[in-house]
């Protein structure tokens, strides 16, 4: 196959109820991923996905390994249905990149060689725990903002931060996040998302509106992630991410720091813990995938939330979802037209 692709998986968000139970019944190579993330994580992952209850999934802990269990047991049975005697993460399919939003970012390194199954099944586990003591610490959210370029909306952020801080300072406070609101998602042109605490988040919508922007959509999300107030959950995330076992990737993962290729080692740990605190260059990874020649982009996982960005930055882009075992089927026969 000489066309170019890459292998992009979602992340917290698209969650549901009922993910990857279709799979989980109709191929060997996803059950032995979702076994394999309930061994390692001793309790009933895979009947969670399954079965909820929504609200026990939806919570960062859970949410996250489930997300990665399943993107996985997809990206799997996939490749088991390409060719069911020959297949693993990169076989008999092999991506030009891999990519992933967030924690999809982990998924993409197990796709890409860098971790194993094992591996990220803990380390995925411990980085929604981090994330989730941090949003008890210091509770905020996130919200996506339509229609505001960046620099409108960056604005926005520095003086509902100045405001907040200001009325704090008196307050004695001391969480690094405390007041604090920032651009954390560059999801697609004319979408962006923010995230914080949560009154400097609140006030951040309210300037938002004020200043123009078309919508302002609260995100159901339980913190305040890629922001300030995930900074010391990035500092313990640092110590789980030196025990984990990581090689240098076969494939190149873009980073969703820089929007560029890493494959080594050292960059993919440091990747790796200052991502939850840092924004997600999701628009740049993109256009730097379609700058590349990379014309087909497999949505690997729950949901297509991915598929509606990639659509708004590139038009013209060709996106094949596989997140059912009918989009496997669909994504068998168009790999074997192309």
């Amino acid at each position: 196959m000489t066309t170019q692709v890459a292998f992009l998986f979602p992340g917290q968000g698209s969650q549901n109820v009922g993910m990857g139970a279709d799979v989980f019944a109709t191929s060997d190579a996803a059950k032995r991923v979702f076994n394999t993330f309930d061994e390692t994580l001793g309790f009933s992952l895979s009947n969670l996905c399954f079965q909820g209850p929504e609200d026990t999934l939806r919570s960062t802990i859970n949410a996250q390994p489930a997300i990665v269990a399943v993107s996985l047991a997809y990206l799997a049975a996939f490749q088991e249905a390409l060719s069911p005697q020959n297949s693993s993460w990169t076989t008999p399919l092999a991506p030009s990149y891999t990519a992933g939003h967030s924690v999809g970012e982990c998924t993409a390194m197990v796709a890409a060689g860098a971790i194993d199954i094992k591996g990220v099944a803990h380390l995925v586990r411990e980085r929604g725990r981090l994330m989730h003591e941090e949003e008890e610490i210091c509770p905020g959210g996130m919200a996506a903002i339509i229609g505001m370029n960046a620099e409108l909306l960056q604005q926005v952020c520095e003086d509902a931060t100045q405001q907040c801080l200001q009325q704090l300072a008196q307050s004695g406070q001391q969480h690094p996040g405390m007041g604090h609101v920032v651009l954390a998602n560059y999801n697609a042109p004319g979408q962006i998302v923010i995230s914080g605490e949560q009154q400097a988040l609140d006030t951040a919508c309210a300037l938002a509106k004020q200043r123009g922007a078309k919508r302002v959509i609260r995100l159901s999300v339980s913190g305040a992630f890629h922001s300030p107030v995930m900074q010391p959950a990035a500092a313990r995330l640092a110590d789980s991410i030196a025990a984990t076992q990581i090689q240098n990737a076969s494939y190149p993962i873009i980073s969703n720091i820089t929007a560029l290729p890493t494959t080594n080692t050292s960059d993919i740990r440091s990747e790796l813990s200052q991502q939850i605190a840092e924004s997600v260059q999701w628009t740049r990874t993109i256009e730097y995938l379609a700058a590349q020649g990379v014309t087909t982009f497999f949505e690997i996982g729950p949901g297509q939330a991915l598929a509606g960005m990639i659509k708004r930055t590139i038009k013209d882009a060709d996106i094949i979802n596989i997140g059912s075992v009918d989009e496997i089927e669909q994504a068998v026969a168009k790999v074997k037209e192309l």
